[in-house]
């Protein structure tokens, strides 16, 4: 009896053999040509100059598989008896690829899985499909043509389209046409969009690809153009079916006939979907009610005229960026010269640069190093970049190039307000300047908030991240920890932005609404008018905060004291007294209390009435509530002087005395007072 006695045989050689056997397998397996000039056209849309197509893709060696979950193209070779391999896989997670997310993925028949999270691509935000007839136009809207008479147990991808459709079922009568699924009806006097339909016996799906994320308005166009109403036998027909998306039902034994008032009229059915990873699937389906054999076998199943998708979370938004090249980078900034540093963050430096067209800028580095720093840094550009205001930073584009991620603002002359305020600075802010700084600063929260097509909650409104330019203009900076904001409900979030700064609801249970921007200006305000930072004022025998001695103050009747002496009596105490009840106002402990930003501006400019600050006394009552929440605030501080010390920044943050960075968010321009720039500035 023979045995086979592998241990004999040496490692190495079994190795080989191993690894031989692999090699000719791969080779052998091949990925059609077509898929592989879809990649190739994919690399070279993204900038993805790391696939190296000498290698067979499907190899699963680098370039195509160096991290099975951040970078990595996979197949299926299992085709044609392991002949022919389909990519069905790919991920290219965390690789800061720009731009648009281009068509050629539809271009892969097999792709099952898309991972592309933590990159800067901004995919279509909208689908438009002609259901079975040619391009049309209809109110500035252009419908993709879907002439395609594919039918039974089809996957049809339409290109350069960012949609496919996927039909099942055969009909069963002989004298129609096996092509036939795509029906039209010309002598009815129908609008254009109706003359044409999709049809299939029993299950039609469209999808959507490479979509934006976001809530989308999803409208089905119907109109019966099979059935007749002119009592004949076709008059007889009734037609149900159900239809779902992103598999949830919408409609159930819907009849477009019953539901337009008869055959031949327009229907149109609207709901709101999610996108959350690209995809919109809408499927028809029937589910065994209605006639099967009138006017002939077969005709029974789903049949849609049109179909539009529109992101309504970005509608009406334009990207207003611009992308740059890192040669450019370095020629504006002199190779990234110590003269033209003006500050250092937590997560890179901030340079002074000058464009070739002679724009001043402001080029804010991020480190590659920074995981955190990589995420604000999209979620700045994905923010800022669609909001255009007169009182918010601008942002002219971004570079990323090899491990190189920079932002490119507007250069702001006279740096933030805290530095103004708080500072040694040549800044002299009289009153009248200090008002309109808080009116612009309630002015750009306003809109964010209450006027832009994309409400926003910005997380981190301090003095540090106001920027004044060269008329001393008011700008909001900084939204790498901006959330967008839920219409009258609540985000329940991880805590993120600066103690001092935050609304007790959100520091204490990570509860987030736009209130939370309206107590953060509340403190603003209150450091305008005395020109003392919140965290750092300490009166002996007083509470920690200046916003906690604001309101002794008040109920003491001394709300006088609050004013910055350098002003000395230029200013009109009528002004001050509305700017500091404004300010008590928006810091009260319930958000309720605290007014929208839309009427904190009326009030600044004397249009609206200032509610009387509801006491803090009378909203909690139990002193040692409020005791115990000035604890949790100690307490969070000191722990975030140890997590400082050891380099741990992941979400909280905390203003060292006077205007420090935020851990969590580098400024714009926090400042280096011994940097070559600044001592080039400073008078001899």
């Amino acid at each position: 009896m023979f045995r086979c006695r592998l241990h004999l045989i040496p490692l190495p050689f079994l190795l080989f053999l191993t690894v031989t056997a692999t090699a000719i397998e791969a080779a052998q397996r091949q990925l059609p040509g077509d898929e592989v000039q879809a990649l190739k056209d994919i690399a070279a849309a993204l900038k993805k100059t790391s696939w190296n197509f000498s290698i067979n893709p499907c190899s699963e060696m680098p370039p195509w598989n160096v991290s099975d979950s951040e970078d990595a193209v996979h197949c299926n070779c299992t085709f044609s008896n392991y002949t022919i391999c389909h990519v069905t896989s790919i991920s290219l997670k965390m690789q800061s690829l720009p731009g648009t997310l281009p068509p050629d993925f539809v271009r892969l028949p097999y792709l099952q899985n898309l991972y592309l999270s933590s990159n800067m691509l901004t995919g279509s935000d909208n689908l438009h499909i002609n259901c079975g007839g040619i391009e049309v136009t209809v109110n500035s809207t252009t419908y993709n043509e879907d002439t395609n008479q594919r039918g039974p147990s089809t996957l049809f991808r339409k290109s350069p389209y960012n949609w496919a459709y996927s039909s099942t079922g055969h009909f069963l009568d002989y004298r129609v046409n096996e092509n036939r699924y795509i029906v039209n009806d010309e002598n009815r006097q129908l609008p254009q969009l109706y003359m044409t339909a999709r049809i299939s016996p029993i299950s039609l799906t469209y999808y959507g690809f490479c979509l934006t994320r976001g809530k989308y308005k999803v409208t089905l166009h119907f109109a019966e153009i099979i059935f007749t109403g002119n009592k004949s036998y076709s008059s007889l027909g009734r037609r149900y079916f159900d239809v779902y998306i992103q598999g949830k039902r919408v409609l159930q034994d819907f009849n477009m006939e019953d539901e337009a008032g008869g055959v031949g009229k327009p229907i149109i059915k609207s709901f709101d979907a999610n996108v959350t990873d690209g995809t919109l699937e809408i499927r028809f389906h029937w589910a065994g009610r209605g006639t099967t054999a009138i006017p002939y076998k077969g005709v029974y199943g789903p049949l849609v005229s049109a179909i539009s998708a529109v992101n309504i979370d970005t509608k009406g938004l334009e990207l207003q960026t611009s992308s740059f090249t890192l040669q450019e980078m370095i020629a504006a900034t002199n190779n990234f010269s110590d003269a033209n540093k003006i500050g250092e963050g937590g997560f890179g430096p901030v340079y002074k640069g000058i464009l070739s067209d002679g724009r001043a800028v402001a080029v804010k580095q991020l480190s590659h190093k920074s995981r955190q720093g990589n995420r604000e840094f999209l979620n700045e550009i994905g923010m800022i970049s669609v909001l255009q205001h007169p009182n918010l930073v601008k942002l002219y584009g971004c570079c990323v190039e090899g491990d190189q991620l920079l932002l490119v603002y507007e250069y702001l002359e006279n740096n933030s307000l805290a530095q103004a305020l708080f500072e040694k600075s040549v800044l002299n802010l009289n009153w009248q300047l200090r008002h309109m700084i808080c009116v612009g600063i309630a002015r750009g929260l306003a809109f964010i908030h209450e006027e832009s097509s994309m409400k926003i909650v910005h997380r981190d409104i301090k003095a540090s991240n106001v920027l004044l330019d060269k008329s001393l203009n008011p700008k909001i900076s900084d939204f790498g920890l901006a959330k967008l904001s839920e219409d009258d409900t609540h985000i329940s979030t991880r805590i993120a932005g600066t103690y001092g700064y935050m609304a007790p609801e959100y520091a204490m249970h990570g509860y987030l609404t736009d209130k939370a921007d309206v107590y953060s200006f509340g403190i603003v305000a209150l450091e305008i008018i005395s020109g003392r930072s919140n965290t750092s004022h300490k009166q002996k025998g007083e509470p920690l905060y200046l916003v906690d001695w604001a309101h002794v103050l008040k109920e003491k009747g001394m709300q006088m004291d609050l004013i910055d002496p350098r002003l000395g009596s230029d200013f009109k105490k009528d002004e001050v007294m509305v700017m500091i009840n404004v300010a008590l106002l928006c810091t009260s402990i319930s958000p309720a209390a605290r007014p929208p930003m839309s009427s904190v501006v009326r009030m600044l400019e004397r249009d609206e009435e200032v509610p009387a600050p509801i006491p803090r006394s009378t909203v909690i009552n139990d002193a040692e509530k409020i005791e115990a929440m000035r604890r949790h605030f100690n307490g969070c501080m000191e722990e975030q002087e140890d997590k400082l010390s050891e380099r741990n920044i992941e979400s909280f943050a905390s203003e060292a005395p006077p205007a420090a960075s935020s851990i969590s968010r580098s400024d714009l321009y926090p400042i280096i007072w011994n940097s070559d720039y600044w001592r080039s500035r400073s008078p001899s």
